[in-house]
């Protein structure tokens, strides 16, 4: 089995692949300062160490990056790959900076198998809108996501609760914390239609919609555009990587 790592802030996505298929997903919190063996321990309990073949990571935390590349050498006994500049990864990134770009975007575009326009919406800690033609990153939108803009909120005002993030009845809440989900959800949505209508004005021309991530679930029954449900993707991506980097 190929085990793949996608580390983010706020979790880490973890999937378990036979061949060109994901067979198992797991999730667990991303903490930085967990060691090698803490890590190893959590995920004894999710699989057996001795069914792993070989290690892929993708990683936007560094600290977290280097405990997993402990681990797969000491605990299962291979060199990961390590998402990085070296790395094969099918995309031609064109971009001011190309080293600036995540580990998770370039995942997002390596998924992709068609070379049609695509606009790939991501809905995680933060909100990226990434567009891919011919295997090319040729743009992004970055914002502020959900869990994000909730903190803010928080933080920023004494008197607000901290809310579960769920779609409430109506657009118009009629209490705090009715009023806060539907400002952080219908925002999300009303802010994804608009800038999806934007870049299809900026490219001029159509093009297809995926949409992944953890809230994806929550936002897409909430905007009016025909879209793709992928939740592994970037999982999907790093897959692709990996083999890519066996040849």
């Amino acid at each position: 089995m190929i085990l793949l790592f996608d580390v983010g802030n706020t979790s880490i996505k973890i999937g378990l692949a036979k061949g060109k298929n994901i067979e198992q997903v797991f999730r667990i919190n991303s903490v930085s300062n967990m060691t090698p063996d803490l890590y190893a321990a959590q995920l004894n309990q999710l699989f057996d160490p001795s069914i792993i073949e070989g290690v892929i990571i993708a990683s936007v935390v560094p600290e977290i990056t280097l405990s997993l590349k402990i681990l797969s050498k000491r605990i299962y006994k291979v060199n990961p790959i390590v998402l990085g500049p070296g790395t094969k990864t099918g995309i031609n990134i064109r971009t001011d900076h190309p080293q600036e770009v995540g580990a998770d975007i370039i995942c997002g575009a390596a998924a992709l198998e068609s070379p049609n326009p695509t606009i790939v919406i991501d809905l995680g800690t933060a909100n990226k809108y990434l567009y891919i033609e011919n295997k090319t990153l040729l743009g992004v939108v970055i914002s502020p996501g959900v869990v994000v803009s909730i903190k803010a909120l928080v933080g920023s005002t004494a008197l607000l609760p901290h809310i579960e993030i769920t779609t409430p009845k109506n657009v118009l809440g009629t209490n705090t914390v009715e009023c806060m989900q539907s400002g952080v959800t219908y925002g999300v949505a009303g802010e994804l239609e608009g800038i999806v209508k934007r870049i299809k004005k900026q490219i001029n021309k159509d093009a297809h919609i995926i949409i992944t991530g953890g809230l994806a679930k929550v936002i897409m029954p909430l905007v009016d555009i025909e879209m793709e449900v992928r939740p592994n993707l970037v999982l999907e991506g790093l897959l692709n990587i990996y083999y890519l980097n066996q040849k």
